[in-house]
């Protein structure tokens, strides 16, 4: 270091930059500038000290014109100029794939005819969930305006999570004592480089000038205790510092003494902050919503050292704790510690909300993160609007954070965009919920499923996370409530896992079961093996018809024709609309026309090229003809993209229960019973798993569960009373009695009654037979005794061949009854 040469200076240069005056004269060599390698700068209000990004992480994005923008990524040089950013383009779409064309060239018998065209490329599912939203229906504001409708939903935790409050925290004891930037998280705000850093023992500079590129600093409260900001905040002192400027805590003397929150700036110098702090103050102001911090006004004090009047935008105190300190507090008692996940969950559908009503005004928060998130009370609030900006903006400078940002590839092309933003809840809600190196190891993915216990348990929440952060922006949510409409169905499904108890709720994509198990409730049993293939695919639910579409109404009056009268009536329409089409495809695949319907729904494909409904029609039709493994895959896609429905999830358990891979038909069995009862199917599918497993009291269990509401509880007992009665290894008089009680108390008619009470009667003689003890207790109103189990068998016979309408079954059964007749001495 050596002395500064300008008149009066008692600066030392180092690396040609005077710590006191600045840039070092014409005449004094400089060092070598060194590319920027400085972290992102972080945003958050009121959450204290951030902490240091990782290594090489960069700087914040600028995209200002003629200013550098700085890269973290290798390949990028210093003073590269930023390309104005543009509406997200779509990825193009693959080679279209002849699924279906394969698919019916392997048919071998000779059915339907082929469809003319297979259904193409459209397969590919995009990031968009609801109905009609691929071509600007529901759920949007138009076609690419990427907006998200408007939410209805109600405070924390929706009623079903028990949040424990925050209390009000009291603004004067949050007043730092010694309000001081640390060294570590000092940064230029011009170039992103490292500045005020100690060496050889001694403390860095608060104020100066950046070695790098010449541009002033300051990390210093440019207002004291008792200063009066526009003649109306009293200053109390500082309560945190955030990438953009102090926060201090003030009284508002013009209105009752309310507290209020001043936000400056770190560095008057700053131009950049100055843009960022001007567009946060033009944001609030359009702003007005429950879950969004609330700007007051916006006041002007001089700074003490120059004298030049800065910027303080006036906000609504929100006295409570960040996501980030709440996180924190529980890793004082465990370093790996987490939020509960019900709890995580509930933020994340407040903090949809919120930015649902953002994008809906044509707004993206851009840095979304634990620390820009605020719990007070059962409340929570986003703050700190620094990195909001204009969907139409492509010029103002991207404010983002490592480990929640989308990757930088994308920020420097396409730039921001909702899927972006929902990016960011997904990492955020990775953060809270279970350990990871989120900043270093994974920055952009999540950890493997089976190495986090969290993700092994909650299979929807994983792939939900998974959608969210997806590498490619087109498979991710398009829109906030979208997100949380399937992270609702998520969190039903935790909680019904972890509180042991359903939490059913009608989904807003499909209708309810079709299951229907007839009226003959003797022959239940026969549900305990698996369906045929029609059958199954008939028992999944139905998507729901577009309210948007223009026939919607007209399809809704045809909902209880028979498909063979419903084809001809849609066939003949002219100009049939994308319902139509899905209607019609739905009544071909059960009417068995599997050519003809693949051929509709590519017509509607080309419609609304990457709609959802293309892969499930598809997947149902693969269903119903037997292509189990083809039906399982698509049904997995289609969880992945709807992680919080029933539907997938019971699709793809009954193609896997075809395809011998019971594990996983198990599970998603268990967790469509577990959240909903209505699901009936559900609960039948897990009884013929547990018992090709051989866990008999499970499937016992899961049967008795069935409410006696349900129009399935007879059916669900008969079905039990036969897996009672059906021969196995354990086979014991408790069970064979057991069996007995249980149909007697279901008061059926004398025919049904007198056919269960054959079958077990059997399985009660062949157990006999076999050297099973007699028993002291009565079976069906008789002694269990072979003697006795003999002449109860004949007189059910006797009374099923009194009211057979069939000769020849008549003299069948007379001729069993005889044979049963105990031999008897004369």
């Amino acid at each position: 270091m050596t002395r500064c040469t300008t008149p009066g200076c008692r600066g030392l240069i180092e690396e040609g930059v005077c710590g006191v005056c600045g840039p070092a004269p014409a005449d004094t060599p400089r060092g070598p500038a060194r590319p920027p390698t400085g972290p992102q700068w972080s945003h958050a209000a009121g959450t204290g000290p951030q902490r240091p990004p990782a290594p090489g992480a960069g700087p914040r994005w600028s995209q200002a014109p003629g200013r550098p923008t700085y890269s973290s990524g290798p390949g990028t040089p210093p003073g590269s100029q930023p390309s104005p950013a543009s509406p997200r383009p779509v990825p193009p779409a693959r080679p279209p794939e002849a699924v279906l064309e394969q698919w019916l060239s392997s048919r071998s018998d000779g059915g339907d005819q082929a469809p003319s065209h297979p259904v193409t490329g459209n397969l590919r599912l995009s990031g968009r969930s609801g109905p009609g939203t691929a071509a600007g229906g529901p759920g949007t504001d138009g076609p690419g305006t990427g907006r998200s409708r408007s939410s209805g939903r109600g405070m924390l935790g929706m009623g079903m999570v028990a949040v424990p409050p925050v209390p009000y925290r009291d603004p004067a004891g949050a007043v730092m004592a010694d309000p001081v930037v640390a060294e570590r998280n000092r940064f230029c705000g011009n170039c992103g480089e490292k500045v005020g850093r100690g060496r050889d023992g001694r403390p860095g500079r608060t104020e100066g000038f950046c070695r790098t590129c010449g541009a002033q600093y300051s990390f210093t409260p440019k207002l004291r205790a008792g200063d009066m900001v526009g003649g109306q905040y009293e200053v109390l002192g500082c309560l945190a510092h955030g990438g953009l400027g102090w926060i201090y805590l003030a009284r508002d003397r013009n209105v009752n003494d309310r507290w209020v929150v001043l936000k400056g700036l770190l560095n008057a110098g700053d131009a950049e902050a100055h843009k960022a702090a001007a567009a946060e103050r033009a944001f609030l102001s359009e702003v007005e919503h429950p879950n969004i911090v609330k700007i007051i006004n916006f006041s002007q004090h001089p700074d003490p050292r120059t004298g030049i009047p800065g910027g303080h935008i006036v906000m609504e105190y929100v006295g409570g704790k960040s996501l980030r300190e709440l996180l924190t507090e529980r890793r004082l008692s465990a370093p790996d510690a987490v939020l509960p996940l019900d709890q995580v969950i509930a933020y994340g559908l407040e903090a949809l909300r919120a930015l649902g009503y953002l994008h809906s005004r044509g707004l993206l928060y851009c840095d979304f993160k634990p620390d820009n998130v605020i719990q007070s009370e059962e409340q929570i609030k986003l703050i700190d609007l620094g990195g909001v900006r204009r969907m139409d903006d492509t010029v103002s400078p991207v404010y983002t954070t490592p480990g929640y940002r989308v990757p930088e590839a994308e920020l420097r092309g396409p730039g921001p965009s909702v899927s972006a933003d929902l990016y960011s809840v997904g990492r955020a809600l990775a953060v809270l919920s279970f350990h990871f190196g989120f900043v270093r190891e994974h920055p952009h993915t999540l950890p493997p499923r089976h190495t986090v216990p969290l993700l092994q348990r909650h299979e929807s929440y994983d792939r939900l996370l998974r959608r969210a952060t997806h590498a490619e922006p087109e498979l991710r949510f398009h829109d906030a409530a979208d997100m949380a409409d399937q992270l609702t169905g998520v969190l039903r499904e935790v909680l019904s896992d972890t509180e042991g108890t359903p939490h059913p709720a009608p989904s807003t994509l499909f209708g309810g079961e079709t299951f229907i198990g007839g009226s003959d409730v003797g022959n239940a049993d026969r549900m305990l093996s698996p369906p045929p293939p029609a059958e199954a695919a008939a028992l999944l639910p139905t998507p729901l018809i577009d309210p948007a579409d223009p026939a919607a109404q007209h399809l809704r009056g045809f909902e209880a024709m028979p498909p063979e009268e419903l084809v001809p009536a849609l066939s003949a329409m002219p100009d049939p609309t994308p319902e139509t089409l899905l209607a019609l495809t739905r009544s071909l695949v059960s009417l068995g026309r599997h050519g003809e319907a693949m051929d509709v729904l590519h017509r509607f494909s080309l419609r609304l090229p990457g709609d959802w409904r293309t892969m499930w029609y598809l997947a149902v039709a693969e269903l119903s003809t037997g292509r189990f493994g083809e039906a399982r895959d698509h049904f997995d896609a289609l969880y992945d993209h709807l992680p919080g429905e029933a539907a997938p999830k019971l699709g793809l358990a009954l193609a896997c229960e075809r395809t011998g891979q019971h594990e996983i038909a198990a599970r998603q069995y268990q967790t469509v019973w577990n959240t909903d009862h209505s699901f009936v199917s559900a609960a039948f599918g897990l009884v013929r798993i547990r018992l090709a497993q051989g866990d008999r009291a499970n499937a016992i269990s899961v049967l008795d569960s069935v409410p006696e509401l349900s129009v399935m509880h007879v059916h669900a007992q008969t079905a039990l009373v036969s897996v009672l009665a059906a021969r196995h290894p354990g086979r014991s008089a408790t069970d064979l009695v057991q069996a007995g009680q249980r149909l007697e108390r279901l008061g059926l008619d004398g025919e049904t009654t007198d056919r269960l009470a054959a079958r077990v009667l059997e399985s009660a003689l062949e157990w006999l037979l076999a050297g099973g003890r007699a028993d002291e207790r009565q079976l069906l109103g008789g002694p269990l005794t072979e003697a006795g189990v003999r002449l109860n068998l004949e007189r059910r016979y006797r009374d099923l061949a009194h009211r057979s309408t069939s000769v020849a079954q008549r003299y069948a059964l007379v001729d069993k009854a005889n044979s049963l007749r105990p031999v008897t001495l004369l």
